[in-house]
């Protein structure tokens, strides 16, 4: 049960949703953030965008976010769930490009402190490809999870056990986007 009271029942509109819900007002700008980052227009996919988020929220040990955003990843990845599962477990193993693998080091240290993220971080991603533009939206994403992720666990919300149980909604992400959360 979360810590306070959503006026929901929680195991209908788990983690964020069930916040979105109690405060719409809040919900509204933190979609579009979502929506922007993480499914707008970019080079990188939005599969790929996922997986830094997953990547982030896996650290971060948030449970509802780690474990629906990897759902949503997968399902936009060609290798579903083993790829975002490789990448979790040793993303320097994984099967990925070393752009990816760049970008998420800088994701990484974002995670930990922005100051972390280091000249040498940068120029690494863009020796592997990286454009600015994929520079920014990790650390923007990166950012944004570690705050999506404090504010789900924050308020000790509910999250389900297993992937399974996020795939519906993230075959509505896909089709309708962030707007439909909530």
């Amino acid at each position: 049960m979360a810590h306070i009271d959503l006026g929901i029942d929680e195991t209908q509109f788990p983690g964020v949703s069930g916040l979105m819900r109690y405060r719409p007002e809040t919900a509204k700008p933190l979609n579009e953030l979502a929506e922007v980052l993480l499914r707008g227009p970019h080079s990188l996919s939005p599969g790929e965008r996922e997986l830094i988020a997953a990547y982030v929220s896996g650290l971060n040990e948030c449970t509802f976010c780690c474990t629906s955003h990897s759902t949503f990843a997968a399902v936009q990845l060609q290798d579903g769930m083993p790829l975002v599962d490789q990448v979790r477990a040793n993303p320097d193993a994984a099967p990925i490009s070393v752009k990816m693998r760049a970008l998420l080091r800088i994701a990484s240290a974002v995670r930990i402190s922005g100051r972390n993220v280091t000249t040498a971080m940068v120029e690494d991603a863009r020796a592997e490809g990286a454009t600015d533009l994929e520079i920014h939206d990790a650390v923007l994403i990166a950012a944004a999870f570690c705050m999506f992720n404090r504010y789900v666990d924050g308020l000790a919300t509910f999250a389900p056990d297993g992937p399974d149980v996020y795939l519906e909604s993230a075959r509505r992400i896909v089709e309708f986007g962030y707007g439909s959360v909530g």
